[in-house]
């Protein structure tokens, strides 16, 4: 199934705004006044060149402290390569002042796998005199060492340890430390289930990766032992459950849907009984020429 990585961040930062600043913006976060914040609805651009629509990932509009005004901060995540991206965001910046006219910072999350190599600015120029040049605030996840992180307790990290930096052979290290900052922060199980399924999203060990994190929990101190296989047994069993759920809803339509062709089927026989043609029977029933053929 594809991964809907827009919603994912949006969730994952809505929830936690203001970890997010904290983490990575922190000259920015002691300006916030964080008794002032709401989510503005999506917005939504149509680039009538290119034909396409574009919708913005998150809107947050707060204040910054001793201020009165309001101010937005724009939070985009690009999660593909894209070398018109800086002009996507002044397109972006310039259609959201034009309808708040707010002061607005603009600030890019790329969490694709691959090195970044477009710019952080979007500039209007000529040889003889600069138009335009429009600056955002990026934050690199795969350029990031996850081993600098494991030591904040701040949840937004541990759901991000997923997308930075990390090799193959580190994937269960990475799980492990992930699992750990999770039960020292004590979160309640709505957050809780937030953070896991992000990470999981993008990080899935497999069945041999998964028996080598048990050993490596178990040969972990006893207190800390038990909250983490607690952790991981509480989440493998609603995720047995979900699936289990999932696969009923599945019978069960599958079932009405198996039912309703046998209706359609019992119609078609008196229609044909009745003289009907096998076109009329096609039109009203929905059931293929061949199939009412066979029914004939």
């Amino acid at each position: 199934m594809a991964v809907d990585h827009d919603r994912l961040f949006k969730e994952l930062i809505t929830t936690f705004f203001e970890e997010f600043l904290l983490l990575f913006f922190p000259h920015v976060h002691e300006h916030i006044d964080f008794q002032h914040v709401s989510f503005l609805s999506e917005e939504l651009f149509t680039d009538v060149t290119a034909g396409e629509k574009y919708r913005v990932d998150l809107l947050v509009e707060t204040k910054l402290k001793g201020e009165d005004s309001l101010i937005i901060v724009h939070i985009e995540n690009q999660s593909y390569v894209q070398p018109s991206f800086p002009e996507r965001m002044f397109i972006y910046f310039s259609r959201l002042f034009e309808k708040y006219r707010k002061r607005m910072l603009p600030i890019a999350v790329f969490s694709y796998d691959s090195l970044r190599n477009e710019p952080s600015s979007f500039t209007l120029q000529f040889p003889f005199f600069d138009v335009l040049q429009f600056r955002f605030l990026t934050v690199e996840l795969r350029q990031q060492n996850w081993r600098d992180y494991i030591r904040h307790d701040n949840p937004i990290t541990a759901a991000l340890l997923s997308k930075m930096g990390y090799t193959e052979s580190e994937r269960v290290e990475l799980k492990k430390q992930f699992l750990r900052m999770i039960v020292r922060m004590e979160l309640d199980e709505a957050k809780q289930r937030l953070l896991i399924g992000f990470f999981e999203t993008y990080v899935r060990l497999s069945d041999e990766e998964e028996q080598q994190l048990r050993n490596e929990v178990n040969e972990m101190e006893t207190k800390e032992k038990e909250q983490v296989l607690d952790l991981i047994i509480s989440y493998e069993k609603k995720a047995l459950e979900k699936g289990l759920k999932e696969g009923v809803e599945r019978g069960l339509q599958q079932g009405l849907q198996q039912g309703l062709q046998q209706e359609k089927r019992q119609i078609a026989k008196k229609m044909l009984e009745k003289g009907y043609d096998v076109q009329t029977i096609h039109e009203l029933t929905e059931l293929s020429p061949e199939e009412i053929e066979r029914l004939k």
